[in-house]
């Protein structure tokens, strides 16, 4: 799967994608709890697309990195195609062990 072939609010089987830019990470709480998020720009050969990482994503992740991202979630917000892992995808560092 490729960029180009993602649409707002579906499934994500497998994408293979360069980080290019890691924005700061802000906190945030909920009615589940506390955590972190940070905004990412994500590119393959036919696009960008925004990155959203959350929690220990956010310290594994940098620019340049190339990632994997097994199960995931396209969602949007404020117009804006987003990427993530989702609540029941995986995040692959290429070439971590």
């Amino acid at each position: 799967m490729y960029v180009s072939d993602l649409k707002a609010k579906s499934a994500v089987d497998t994408i293979t994608v360069e980080v290019v830019e890691v924005e700061p990470e802000r906190e945030f709480t909920n009615f589940r709890g506390t955590g972190r998020v940070a905004n990412a720009t994500a590119k393959d050969e036919t696009g960008e697309i925004k990155l959203t990482l959350w929690n220990e994503d956010i310290d594994r992740v940098s620019p340049g990195s190339k990632i994997t991202i097994e199960n995931g979630w396209v969602g949007e917000f404020r117009g804006e195609k987003q990427l993530g892992a989702g609540k029941f995808g995986k995040l692959i560092i290429n070439g971590e062990e």
